[in-house]
Order: structure tokens, then sequence, then C-alpha cells
């Protein structure tokens, strides 16, 4: 009798459509595409000996042995390396003590202290690099004042070492709020213990604190060294005017230093970039496969007791206030200053100085308004867009019996390993590999595409840990009054994540208006974005109104941010 009720035991004429099903694959084939759109492309094109357009192109691997043949090669992958590895430490060192200091001492102004360090995160590399430019550079405010005092310039950005140190300020913030939760909640009882057989509190730190803090460290010194070596505006503002190239800044010059770009070079150079990226994030995942040993939050209330530091916490309270003063406050401060003034120099009063005539020349211009417009356009648009498609890949990931639900999830974390520069030369090649697809060059659609599928990981991690806390209950009551898959999601799941949904797209359009580097190798007239305008300002010299995009960039994100966080108390990186 159970058999005969079986739908399979139907005839061919009972098939019913089952919209579930076909909403899941219509999601997962969207999120393939995204996924596959860059990435094909560029592999396709490492293995070809002329332009993938180029009908008589043939497969070839002379592309690499011409890439290892390049003579300033070996030097690029040498200060690369350098260069990444010496932002790491620097951003880890800085972040980790911030967290310490914040989260585990009695330290004074801590709360003023952990909302600091968070604005850092809200800007682009871009900003913060013109930011030391202002103000550190061979011509900078900083700079010459204290060469008045001392009589010798004191530090010089444009070397490997002053970008690694920049690089590594900028990213302190990063390595703070992955480590900042972990040293929050380290178990009490473990330091109690310590502290039984007659510890100090500097062996407790040491012996303790910092070991459970290792997965939160070692997740933050592989993001941060990724993120280093993908990174282009701080190479490109200190490295370009002297000479000295790092991967990024090769691929750059490569694709708009050439009147007949090297199209086969920069995709093997892109596949080698890839690779390693790819395997720098294998890698994590290896290391992070016994996280599971330094679990300390349990179901016993406890609360961790915060080291006294005694007369130090004011030696702390002033290192921490000179990088909060000197590496956020002066630079961010000097490049709004900057942007009202024909120049910013110790040597003259600012009040002789002050114009609008930055302001008035991007006001002046609509290719320059432009390009304010089209970036709120792509943030608001592409962050809804992209809340909307990552709460359905989330959804299928996680509550459907969805056949490959796994590979989906795996699929919507993968462009974290995908630099943005690649992603944008992966669609570039992507519009001549796929005609049907020409009618989205040169326009904004185009930009937002590309975002969406770069930043899926960002709010796949948004949204997925608020899903998993609703109990399966939810689905299995809506199902035994009928109600089918959609129906459930649609009129259950949803309503219960708006939170998740808010916090999604708060991060999205952050990130959307910051992005830059996958918009240089897509941008055309009509579609231009901040971050390309301030890139073409600052190769003519005009460092006015880069000051005063940057300033406008900043405003915007700062009223996003205190309406999203303040009024409708959405949150943010934590």
């Amino acid at each position: 009798m159970a058999t005969g009720a079986l739908p399979t035991a139907r005839p061919a004429s009972g098939f019913r459509f089952d919209r579930g099903l076909a909403i899941q694959s219509l999601v997962a084939l969207i999120t393939l595409g995204l996924v596959v759109l860059p990435l094909l492309p560029v592999l396709y094109q490492a293995f070809l000996d002329r332009p993938l357009y180029d009908a008589e192109a043939a497969f070839s691997i002379g592309n690499f042995a011409r890439l290892a043949s390049t003579p300033r090669f070996g030097g690029i992958m040498l200060n690369t390396a350098y260069f990444a590895v010496l932002a790491t430490v620097v951003a880890q060192v800085l972040g980790v003590i911030s967290a310490i200091l914040i989260g585990r001492t009695d330290l004074p102004g801590r709360a003023f202290f952990g909302e600091m360090l968070l604005w850092p995160l809200f800007l682009s590399h871009l900003v913060l690099a013109f930011g030391w430019f202002t103000m550190y550079g061979p011509s900078g405010y900083v700079t010459l004042f204290v060469k008045g005092l001392v009589g010798v310039e004191p530090w010089n950005l444009y070397t490997v070492t002053g970008m690694g140190v920049v690089a590594g300020i900028a990213q302190a913030p990063l390595a703070y709020l992955y480590c900042i939760v972990s040293a929050r909640t380290a178990d009490p009882s473990l330091e109690d213990a310590a502290r039984s057989v007659g510890a100090n509190p500097w062996r407790i730190l040491v012996s303790v604190t910092l070991p459970l803090m290792r997965p939160a460290i070692i997740y933050g010194t592989i993001m941060n060294f990724v993120i280093a070596i993908e990174m282009l505006s701080i190479p490109l503002v200190f490295g370009g005017p002297v000479q000295i190239e790092l991967f990024t800044t090769y691929l750059y010059h490569e694709v708009f230093g050439q009147s007949t770009p090297d199209y086969s070079l920069v995709a093997a150079a892109s596949f080698v970039m890839l690779a390693l990226v790819i395997g720098l994030m294998a890698l994590q995942g290896r290391l992070m496969r016994d996280s599971g040993r330094f679990v300390t939050v349990g179901g016993k209330a406890s609360r961790p007791r915060r080291f006294a530091l005694g007369p130090w916490k004011w030696v702390a309270f002033a290192g921490l206030m000179i990088y909060v003063v000197f590496g956020i406050v002066v630079i961010l401060g000097g490049l709004i200053l900057r942007s009202f003034t024909v120049l910013l120099s110790p040597l003259m009063p600012i009040w002789n100085l002050f114009t609008l005539a930055n302001y008035e020349v991007i006001a002046a211009y609509p290719v320059y308004a432009r390009s304010i417009w089209n970036t709120i356009a792509i943030a608001g648009i592409g962050s809804l867009v992209g809340t909307v498609l990552i709460a359905m890949i989330a959804i299928v990931a996680n509550r459907s019996a969805f056949p490959w639900r796994r590979q989906l999830e795996y699929l919507a974390v993968l462009p974290r390993a995908i630099p943005g520069f690649i992603a944008g030369i992966g669609i570039f090649y992507a519009m001549g590999l796929f005609p049907p697809l020409g009618w989205l060059r040169n326009t904004i659609w185009l930009l937002m595409i590309a975002y969406i599928m770069r930043y899926l990981p960002t709010g796949f991690g948004a949204i997925s840990p608020a899903l998993a806390q609703l109990g399966a209950d939810l689905d299995r009551s809506a199902r035994t009054v009928g109600a089918d898959w959609w129906r459930t999601s649609r009129s259950i799941v949803l309503p219960l994540l708006s939170p998740a949904l808010f916090s999604c797209f708060a991060l999205l359009f952050i990130h959307f208006l910051k992005e830059y580097v996958t918009a240089v190798f897509l941008f055309a007239p009509g579609s231009e974005v901040i971050g390309t305008t301030m890139l073409q300002f600052w190769i003519n010299g005009d460092n006015g109104p880069v000051s005063a995009l940057a300033s406008i960039q900043i405003l915007i994100t700062v009223v996003f941010v205190y309406t999203a966080r303040k009024l409708l108390g959405v949150k943010i990186y934590g």
C-alpha cells in the first residue's frame, strides 16, 4: 500500500512542478555564473598565445616562461613578499596588543579606543594612502614640521619598508577586530588557576591568554597577508614615483602603461597570484582545523577578570592614544583640511590658504560629480540586490534539501580567494569571451555585478550565523499546515532574519562605497566611481581635488554608518 502511494509510481502525466527546487536551482546557477565569470577567462587567457578574442589564438604555456624570464620579475616578487610580511607583522602586533589592552585590562578609555579603531575599516585604502601622503609624504605637513625642528627628513615612505609600515598601520584595525572577541571571552577559570599557583599577570598573559587567542591570531595573520599581497593603492601612491614595483602595480602598469597590453602575460601573472592566494586560504583552513581545542565559551556563566595594569595603564593609554592620533586622526583630519586649502604647509599660515576651489572643480565638471552619484547608486542598488541574492544562497545552503547545497556554500565563499584586481581583469576578459554580455560594457551594472561577486563571502558571513540560530522546528511547523519550502522561507525564515539582512546590506554598502581596485579595470566614460576619479586626479598631480573627493567619500561613510548604527540599530563589524 505504501509503495502505491509514492509519486514515482504515478504515470508521466502526473508530473508536478516543484517551485522550491526551481528557485533553488536558479539561485545555484546565478551563483555559479557570478563566480565563474571572472575566473574562467583568466584561466583560459593564461594558456593562449594571443588575446582570447583573436581567432588565431592557440594553446600555449609559453606565457609562464615569459613571465619567469621577465628581468624585473624576481625583484617584484621579493618586493611583494617583503612588503606583505612587514605589513602583516606590523598590523598583527598593533592589532593584538590593542585587543588585549581594550579587551582584557583596566585601560582607561576602552570604549573610546574601541570605537576609534573601527573607523579605518569603513574607509578605502586609497583614502588612507592619500591621507598618509598629505601628512607624512616628502612634502607632507607633519614631515616638513618635524624636518623644521630636527633639520633632516625624519622618514622616507618611498621605500618598500616605508610602504610596509604604512600598510601595516592601516591594517591593524582588522587584526584588532579579529582578536577583540577572543580576548573578551577568554575563560577566566584558566587564568584564575594560573593565579592560584603564583603566576604574575605577564606570565598569565603569555602562557594562558595569548595561546587562547591563537585561532584569531592565525586567521588575522593569513587575512592581512592576503590583503597586503592584493593591495594596490599604497604601493601605487608611494612606489610609483620612485618606480618600485610590487605585483599589483606591475599588473596595473602592464594594463594601463602599455599602448598594446600583453593580455596573455597579465593573465599568466594573475593565474600565479590566484594560485598563491588560494594556497594561503587552504593553509588557513588547515591551521584552523583544530580550533575546537580553543573553545572557552560554554553554558556556565562567567565574567573574565581584567588584568590590573597599575601605573602602567597610563603608559599603555599614552601609547594607544599616540597610535589613534597619528595613525587615524591626523591623516583623516589632514586630508579634510587639505581639501579646503590651496596647499598644506607649516611654512605658511593655514588661514591664508583657505579656498573652496577644490570643491568647485568637482562641481563644475559633470564627469566628476557623476562619479559620486555612480558610487552612491552602485552602493545603494548593488547592496540591495546583493543582499537578496546572498539571503537566498544562505537559505538554500542551510534550510533546504537541495542536492548541491554544500557545494553552493563552498561556491559562495570562494570569492574570498579572488583578489579584486583579478576579478576586474577576469570580468574585463569575460566581455570579450562572452559576446552576449557586451551590452554590460561601460555601464555601472557591470561594476555592480563585479562588486556583488567579490563580496559574496562578506554578506554570507553576516547572514549564515543568524540563520543557524533559527530552530528547524519553525520549518517543520509550517510544513505540517501545508506550506512548501518557498512559502516557509518567505513567510517565516526571511522575516526572522531581518536584523541580519540589515547588517548584510550595511556591510555591502560600505564595501561597495570604498571599492576601487575592481573598478580600475572595468570603468569607462560614464561609469566612473569616486576611487577611479581620485586615481586620475592623483596621476595628473591634482592633489586638492583628490582631497576633496576623499573628504566627500568620508562624509558619505560617516553619515551612513551613523544612521545605520545609531538610528536603525544595525550592527556593523560586531
